[in-house]
């Protein structure tokens, strides 16, 4: 058996099969789409896309030689390797097998004249690179090396598992892509609906590290692993421009985001691993690629706040795939560094230019590249080649993440886009290069070609050589002289990385570089100092030193970056250098990389924090500290003390700073017993007028057990002649506090225009026998917000859901006057008869999965049929009364054009041109719940059933997401704690609509315009 064997892999390299046979041979290529739905031709498609003046869309490979391609990678010989996903179909097909190809196209004409298949043994294959003889995939649970030392194309051995413990449950947010560093490293990416704990596979799981939405790193022959980044929703493109700085293109809550190593950014849902970050990084781009506000008469699209309510014209929707920074050398220079992306609604190419602006990038729009004019269009990945011009993949279907309409498997293209300008091609570039073929002095020389690929390729192959033991004297020679003599910035910042890589420099000649006149040098001294495990103390006291006059924004940024690298104990020499920069104190960025560089060492030293609290110039320095600091009052009480002493030293604005940090570590906690000490040095700030400092003292104060304190906020609160913020901010403090015996009050406000509402909220904290049927007897001449937060405090208990559910009967309330998310939170309080007056008075509150899908027939034929004209009954959509359905039924937890609730995702950026799409998320949304999302039952000591979804938890308080609002509970008044299946986002939303309801609700959510209110004319 081992002889035939060896005998079919010399046949297999003798004779590689024909295109022909190992097509018929594909039997994964299975379609799951409706019978009678499939894209045009691949040439057809081609001929459809629009791309600006002197370029050109040819098709290089389509079906059926390329099938559902993934992700792709070009060779050192300028080959074209391909991973074909056909496990993928919302979830993943283990039954199927997905294949890596490999394309070339030997005599330059744009079109693959030779295929073969590499491997066709994997499963749930995103991503591809090749490099240190072998292949390299991602394939969850691992990152596979699958050796091919000899470059003959057929696998040496079964892959090899380098890293494992990637999530396999993450679905579209699975690990995914890799591309080399400019360090030698290898980057991939990783969504967010499911953690991960990852490592080599002889690391114990407890020594793994944990992760879900980030960028990550492998060193391939130090074999370590880290995460560089946190945050975002579903990275899927990463790339870095001339200097070395990587971008990621994200999906649903913004699509660019430089990468800060060690940052923290904004997320879909959920909170960053670490409670006591406080607040996370904002967004690169400053603009969407969706109208966010709906202002036709606003066309600046310099403010991401601003836009024309047109939304194809801001870039089709909120899904990308792929990011490119081209540095081809053929393109024309407008071209250059600038960021491309794929948009999946939008069928369509993006593109933002990236500027530098206070300490990173800010990326502004560009004229969208390219439109496919095909709805199959699905690109996934674009990178440029070896001659300049560009590949896109193609994963050509009608669906995307969220869709259950199938799976269009035979089905996939690659297109070649090509530049046909007044262009004379570089020098040196190959429809054929050899670069595995050449010397290390060749590849030194290639780092001063016009055409990155061939810098990095070469790059990479000199890390290669040098870690095959090559000699690389000659080539570290004439890379020191490259790095001393060349003018340009971006050909000394090749040198140093290629000299880094291949081992060649000392930590001593790297620190001479933080003297250098370039800044984007001493930045790359400081990351490469920041990364070596010699001497952190010399390191730590070089990096402090340069900090204190550094003049670069963007170097200090790094230099902040740099602290996470450090030992905590060695981090304040740097912290308290960058700090007294106030010029940064405003960039949405700088002050928080410092705050995630020096929060593990303020526990450890909490003297040197409260000095770095009053030294600082960064406000927000001063409240994070202040913030980590009061939180342990429980332990360490003098904390407090010393804040409060340090605040009485100090001016207005800083005192605020320590006031906020100590009532945000307070907030949630219902009351704390207070030193003698303490109330005197609070007391000082409170004024008879409510300001921001009076206000967080009396916050304070109330957590403290201040009866004075509390005793004013109730008379403020009572006071319809006072301030209608200052009333609502004394409610809201009494309410957080908890504060005994204010039934009284909270009622007799419950008909105030100001506080009313909040006041009816309130009640649901109190149970009271006489509470329901008063709430009752007014709802039916309630006004303002007063009728919803009625419903929301009959649903909060047991009892009170009775009477509720009585008013139901005796039609007092009506079915469409509570919300589904509502109907569900009276479903969770698990009385067996209360469920079933719901049922039988509002209805089926969780279908079987029968039902949701003659549910989803039902509406589909609704909503998709065409009646003639002459059928006077037939249900006619009105965008203007759907808007009105919009705004009761979705807007409490959505946004569309700039108006709703941020709870759940923006819908205008979403597939919403697809009925498929809306009913599947109307009328089965928890089928898909990422972990993160999915809610708790909360029984607490007073009664209440609280469901939403966890936010933040740290010693003390949970804080939970809920249908409609942040709410924070002690930890202590938390019963019972119960993880449900099911998303925030409730069932039986379309149960109580009319079918011409639901017809304009439709309307509306496919509409391309906000819907304007009336112009009034003067009288």
């Amino acid at each position: 058996m081992c002889r035939f064997h060896h005998l079919f892999l010399i046949l297999a390299v003798l004779h590689p099969l024909s295109a022909k046979s190992q097509i018929a041979s594909n039997i994964n290529a299975i379609n799951t789409q409706a019978a009678g739905e499939h894209p045009p031709t691949p040439t057809a498609s081609a001929t459809k896309m629009a791309v600006p003046e002197g370029f050109a869309v040819t098709l290089f490979a389509g079906e059926p030689s390329v099938h559902q391609p993934i992700a792709m990678e070009i060779d050192d010989r300028g080959r074209l390797w391909v991973v074909e996903c056909y496990t993928y179909e919302g979830n993943y097909d283990l039954k199927l097998y997905d294949r890596i190809l490999i394309f070339e196209d030997s005599d330059g004409d744009g079109k693959f004249d030779r295929r073969q298949v590499f491997w066709d043994e994997g499963q749930r294959l995103t991503g591809i690179t090749l490099g240190f003889g072998g292949v390299w995939v991602t394939s969850a649970p691992n990152l596979l090396f699958i050796p091919d030392r000899d470059q003959n194309d057929v696998p040496d051995s079964e892959p090899v598992v380098v890293l494992a413990g990637f999530s396999t449950r993450a679905r579209h947010n699975m690990v995914n892509g890799l591309r080399w560093g400019p360090d030698g490293w290898l980057y991939g990416r990783h969504g967010i609906t499911d953690s991960s704990m990852v490592g080599t596979p002889n690391t114990p799981l407890g020594k793994r590290t944990r992760l879900n939405c980030s960028i990550w790193r492998y060193h391939p022959t130090q074999k370590v692993f880290e995460v560089v980044t946190h945050g975002t929703t579903n990275p899927w493109g990463l790339d870095y421009n001339d200097h070395g700085q990587w971008f990621f293109t994200n999906n649903v809550i913004n699509h660019l985001w430089h990468v800060i190593p060690g940052a923290h950014y904004q997320r879909m849902f959920g909170d960053d691993f670490n409670p006591n970050l406080y607040a996370l990084i904002p967004p690169t781009a400053d603009h969407f690629h969706w109208d966010t506000l709906g202002n036709p008469e606003v066309t600046d699209n310099s403010n991401r706040k601003k836009y024309d309510g047109r939304h194809d014209s801001h870039g089709g929707g909120h899904s990308h795939a792929g990011a490119m920074i081209y540095l081809g050398g053929k393109w024309p220079q407008e071209y250059r560094g600038t960021i491309f992306m794929c948009n999946t609604h939008g069928r369509r190419v993006n593109r933002d230019r990236l500027n530098r602006e206070g300490n990173g990038y800010r990326g502004s729009h560009e004229a969208d590249f390219l439109l496919a004019n095909d709805p199959w269009f699905r690109g996934v990945e674009m990178k440029y080649g070896p001659d300049g011009d560009v590949y896109l993949t193609d994963w050509s279907d009608l669906g995307e993440c969220h869709d259950r309409d199938g799976v269009h498997r035979t089905s996939g293209r690659i297109y070649k886009i090509i530049y046909n300008g007044n262009h004379e091609s570089a020098s040196g570039t190959s429809q054929t290069p050899q670069i595995n073929l050449a010397s290390p002095t060749e590849l030194v020389e290639l780092q001063l070609h016009s055409n990155d690929w061939y810098v990095r390729h070469a790059r990479r192959r000199l890390q290669e050589l040098a870690t095959e033991g090559v000699n690389m004297d000659l080539a570290t020679s004439r890379l020191l002289s490259m790095f001393e003599s060349h003018p340009k910035t971006t050909r000394k910042l090749r040198a140093l990385w290629c000299l880094a890589s291949i081992n060649a420099v000392s930590n001593v000649w790297v620190i001479r570089q933080l003297g250098h006149p370039d800044e984007h040098v001493r930045l790359w001294a400081v990351q490469l100092l920041a990364q070596s495990t010699e001497d952190p103390s010399t390191i730590a006291e070089e990096l402090a030193s340069i900090a204190v006059d550094e003049p670069s924004p963007l170097v200090r940024l790094y230099l902040a970056s740099a602290m996470q690298k450090l030992p905590p104990y060695l981090r304040w020499g740097l912290a308290t250098a960058l700090v007294q920069h106030s010029q940064d104190a405003d960039d949405p960025a700088q002050p928080l990389m410092i705050w995630y560089g020096i929060e593990p060492a303020v526990s450890l030293n909490p003297s040197r924090a409260l000095a770095l609290a009053k030294s600082t110039l960064f406000p927000i320095i001063r409240r994070h500290v202040s913030r980590l600091l009061a939180s342990k009052i429980d332990k360490s009480p003098e904390h407090i003390t010393k804040l409060l002493q340090a605040a009485s030293q100090t001016n207005t604005t800083a005192v605020q700073d320590y006031l906020h940090g100590i009532a945000a570590a307070l907030r949630g906690r219902r009351k704390i017993a207070a030193l003698p000490a303490w109330l005197p040095l609070i007391k000082q700030h409170q004024t008879p007028q409510s300001n921001p400092r009076s206000d967080l003292a009396s916050e304070i104060l109330v957590v403290f057990g201040d009866g004075r304190t509390i005793e004013s906020l109730l008379e403020t609160a009572r006071n319809r002649e006072a301030d209608p913020t200052a009333r609502r901010q004394a409610l809201r403090v009494i309410l957080d506090s908890g504060a005994d015996g204010i039934e009284k009050t909270l009622l007799s406000l419950r008909s105030d225009r100001i506080i009313g509402a909040e006041a009816i909220r309130g009640l649901a904290q109190y149970p009271a026998a006489n509470v329901p049927r008063q709430l009752i007897n007014m709802y039916p001449n309630a006004k303002h917000d007063h009728r919803p937060a009625i419903i929301y405090t009959l649903a909060s208990r047991p009892s009170y859901a009775t009477h509720l559910l009585d008013a139901l009967a005796e039609g007092t309330v009506t079915p469409s006057d509570i919300p589904a998310g509502t109907a569900s939170r009276i479903a969770n309080l698990g009385d067996p008869k209360l469920n079933e007056r719901l049922a039988q008075h509002w209805g089926s509150v969780r279908a079987t999965s029968a039902e949701k899908e003659r549910s989803i027939q039902h509406y589909r034929s609704l909503l998709t049929s065409v009646p003639p004209k002459s059928d006077t009954s037939a249900f006619r959509p009105n965008v203007i009364s759907g808007h009105k359905v919009f705004q009761k039924s979705c807007a409490n937890c959505h946004r569309m054009f700039g108006e709703g609730s941020e709870i759940g995702p923006d819908l205008t950026g979403s597939n919403r041109d697809s009925v498929e799409y809306l009913l599947d998320n109307i009328i089965d949304p928890s089928r898909i719940v990422p972990r993160g999302m999915r809610q708790v039952l909360l029984l607490l000591d007073d009664g209440r059933i609280i469901t939403g979804v966890p936010i933040r938890e740290d010693d003390h308080t949970l804080t939970i997401q809920t249908a409609d609002r942040l709410k924070t509970f002690e930890i202590i008044a938390v019963q019972r704690r119960e993880q449900q299946e099911t998303s925030l986002m409730p069932e039986g939303l379309l149960e109580n609509l009319s079918s011409q309801e639901v017809v304009d609700l439709f309307a509306f959510l496919q509409s391309s315009l906000p819907i304007r209110k009336p112009l009034t004319t003067a009288k």
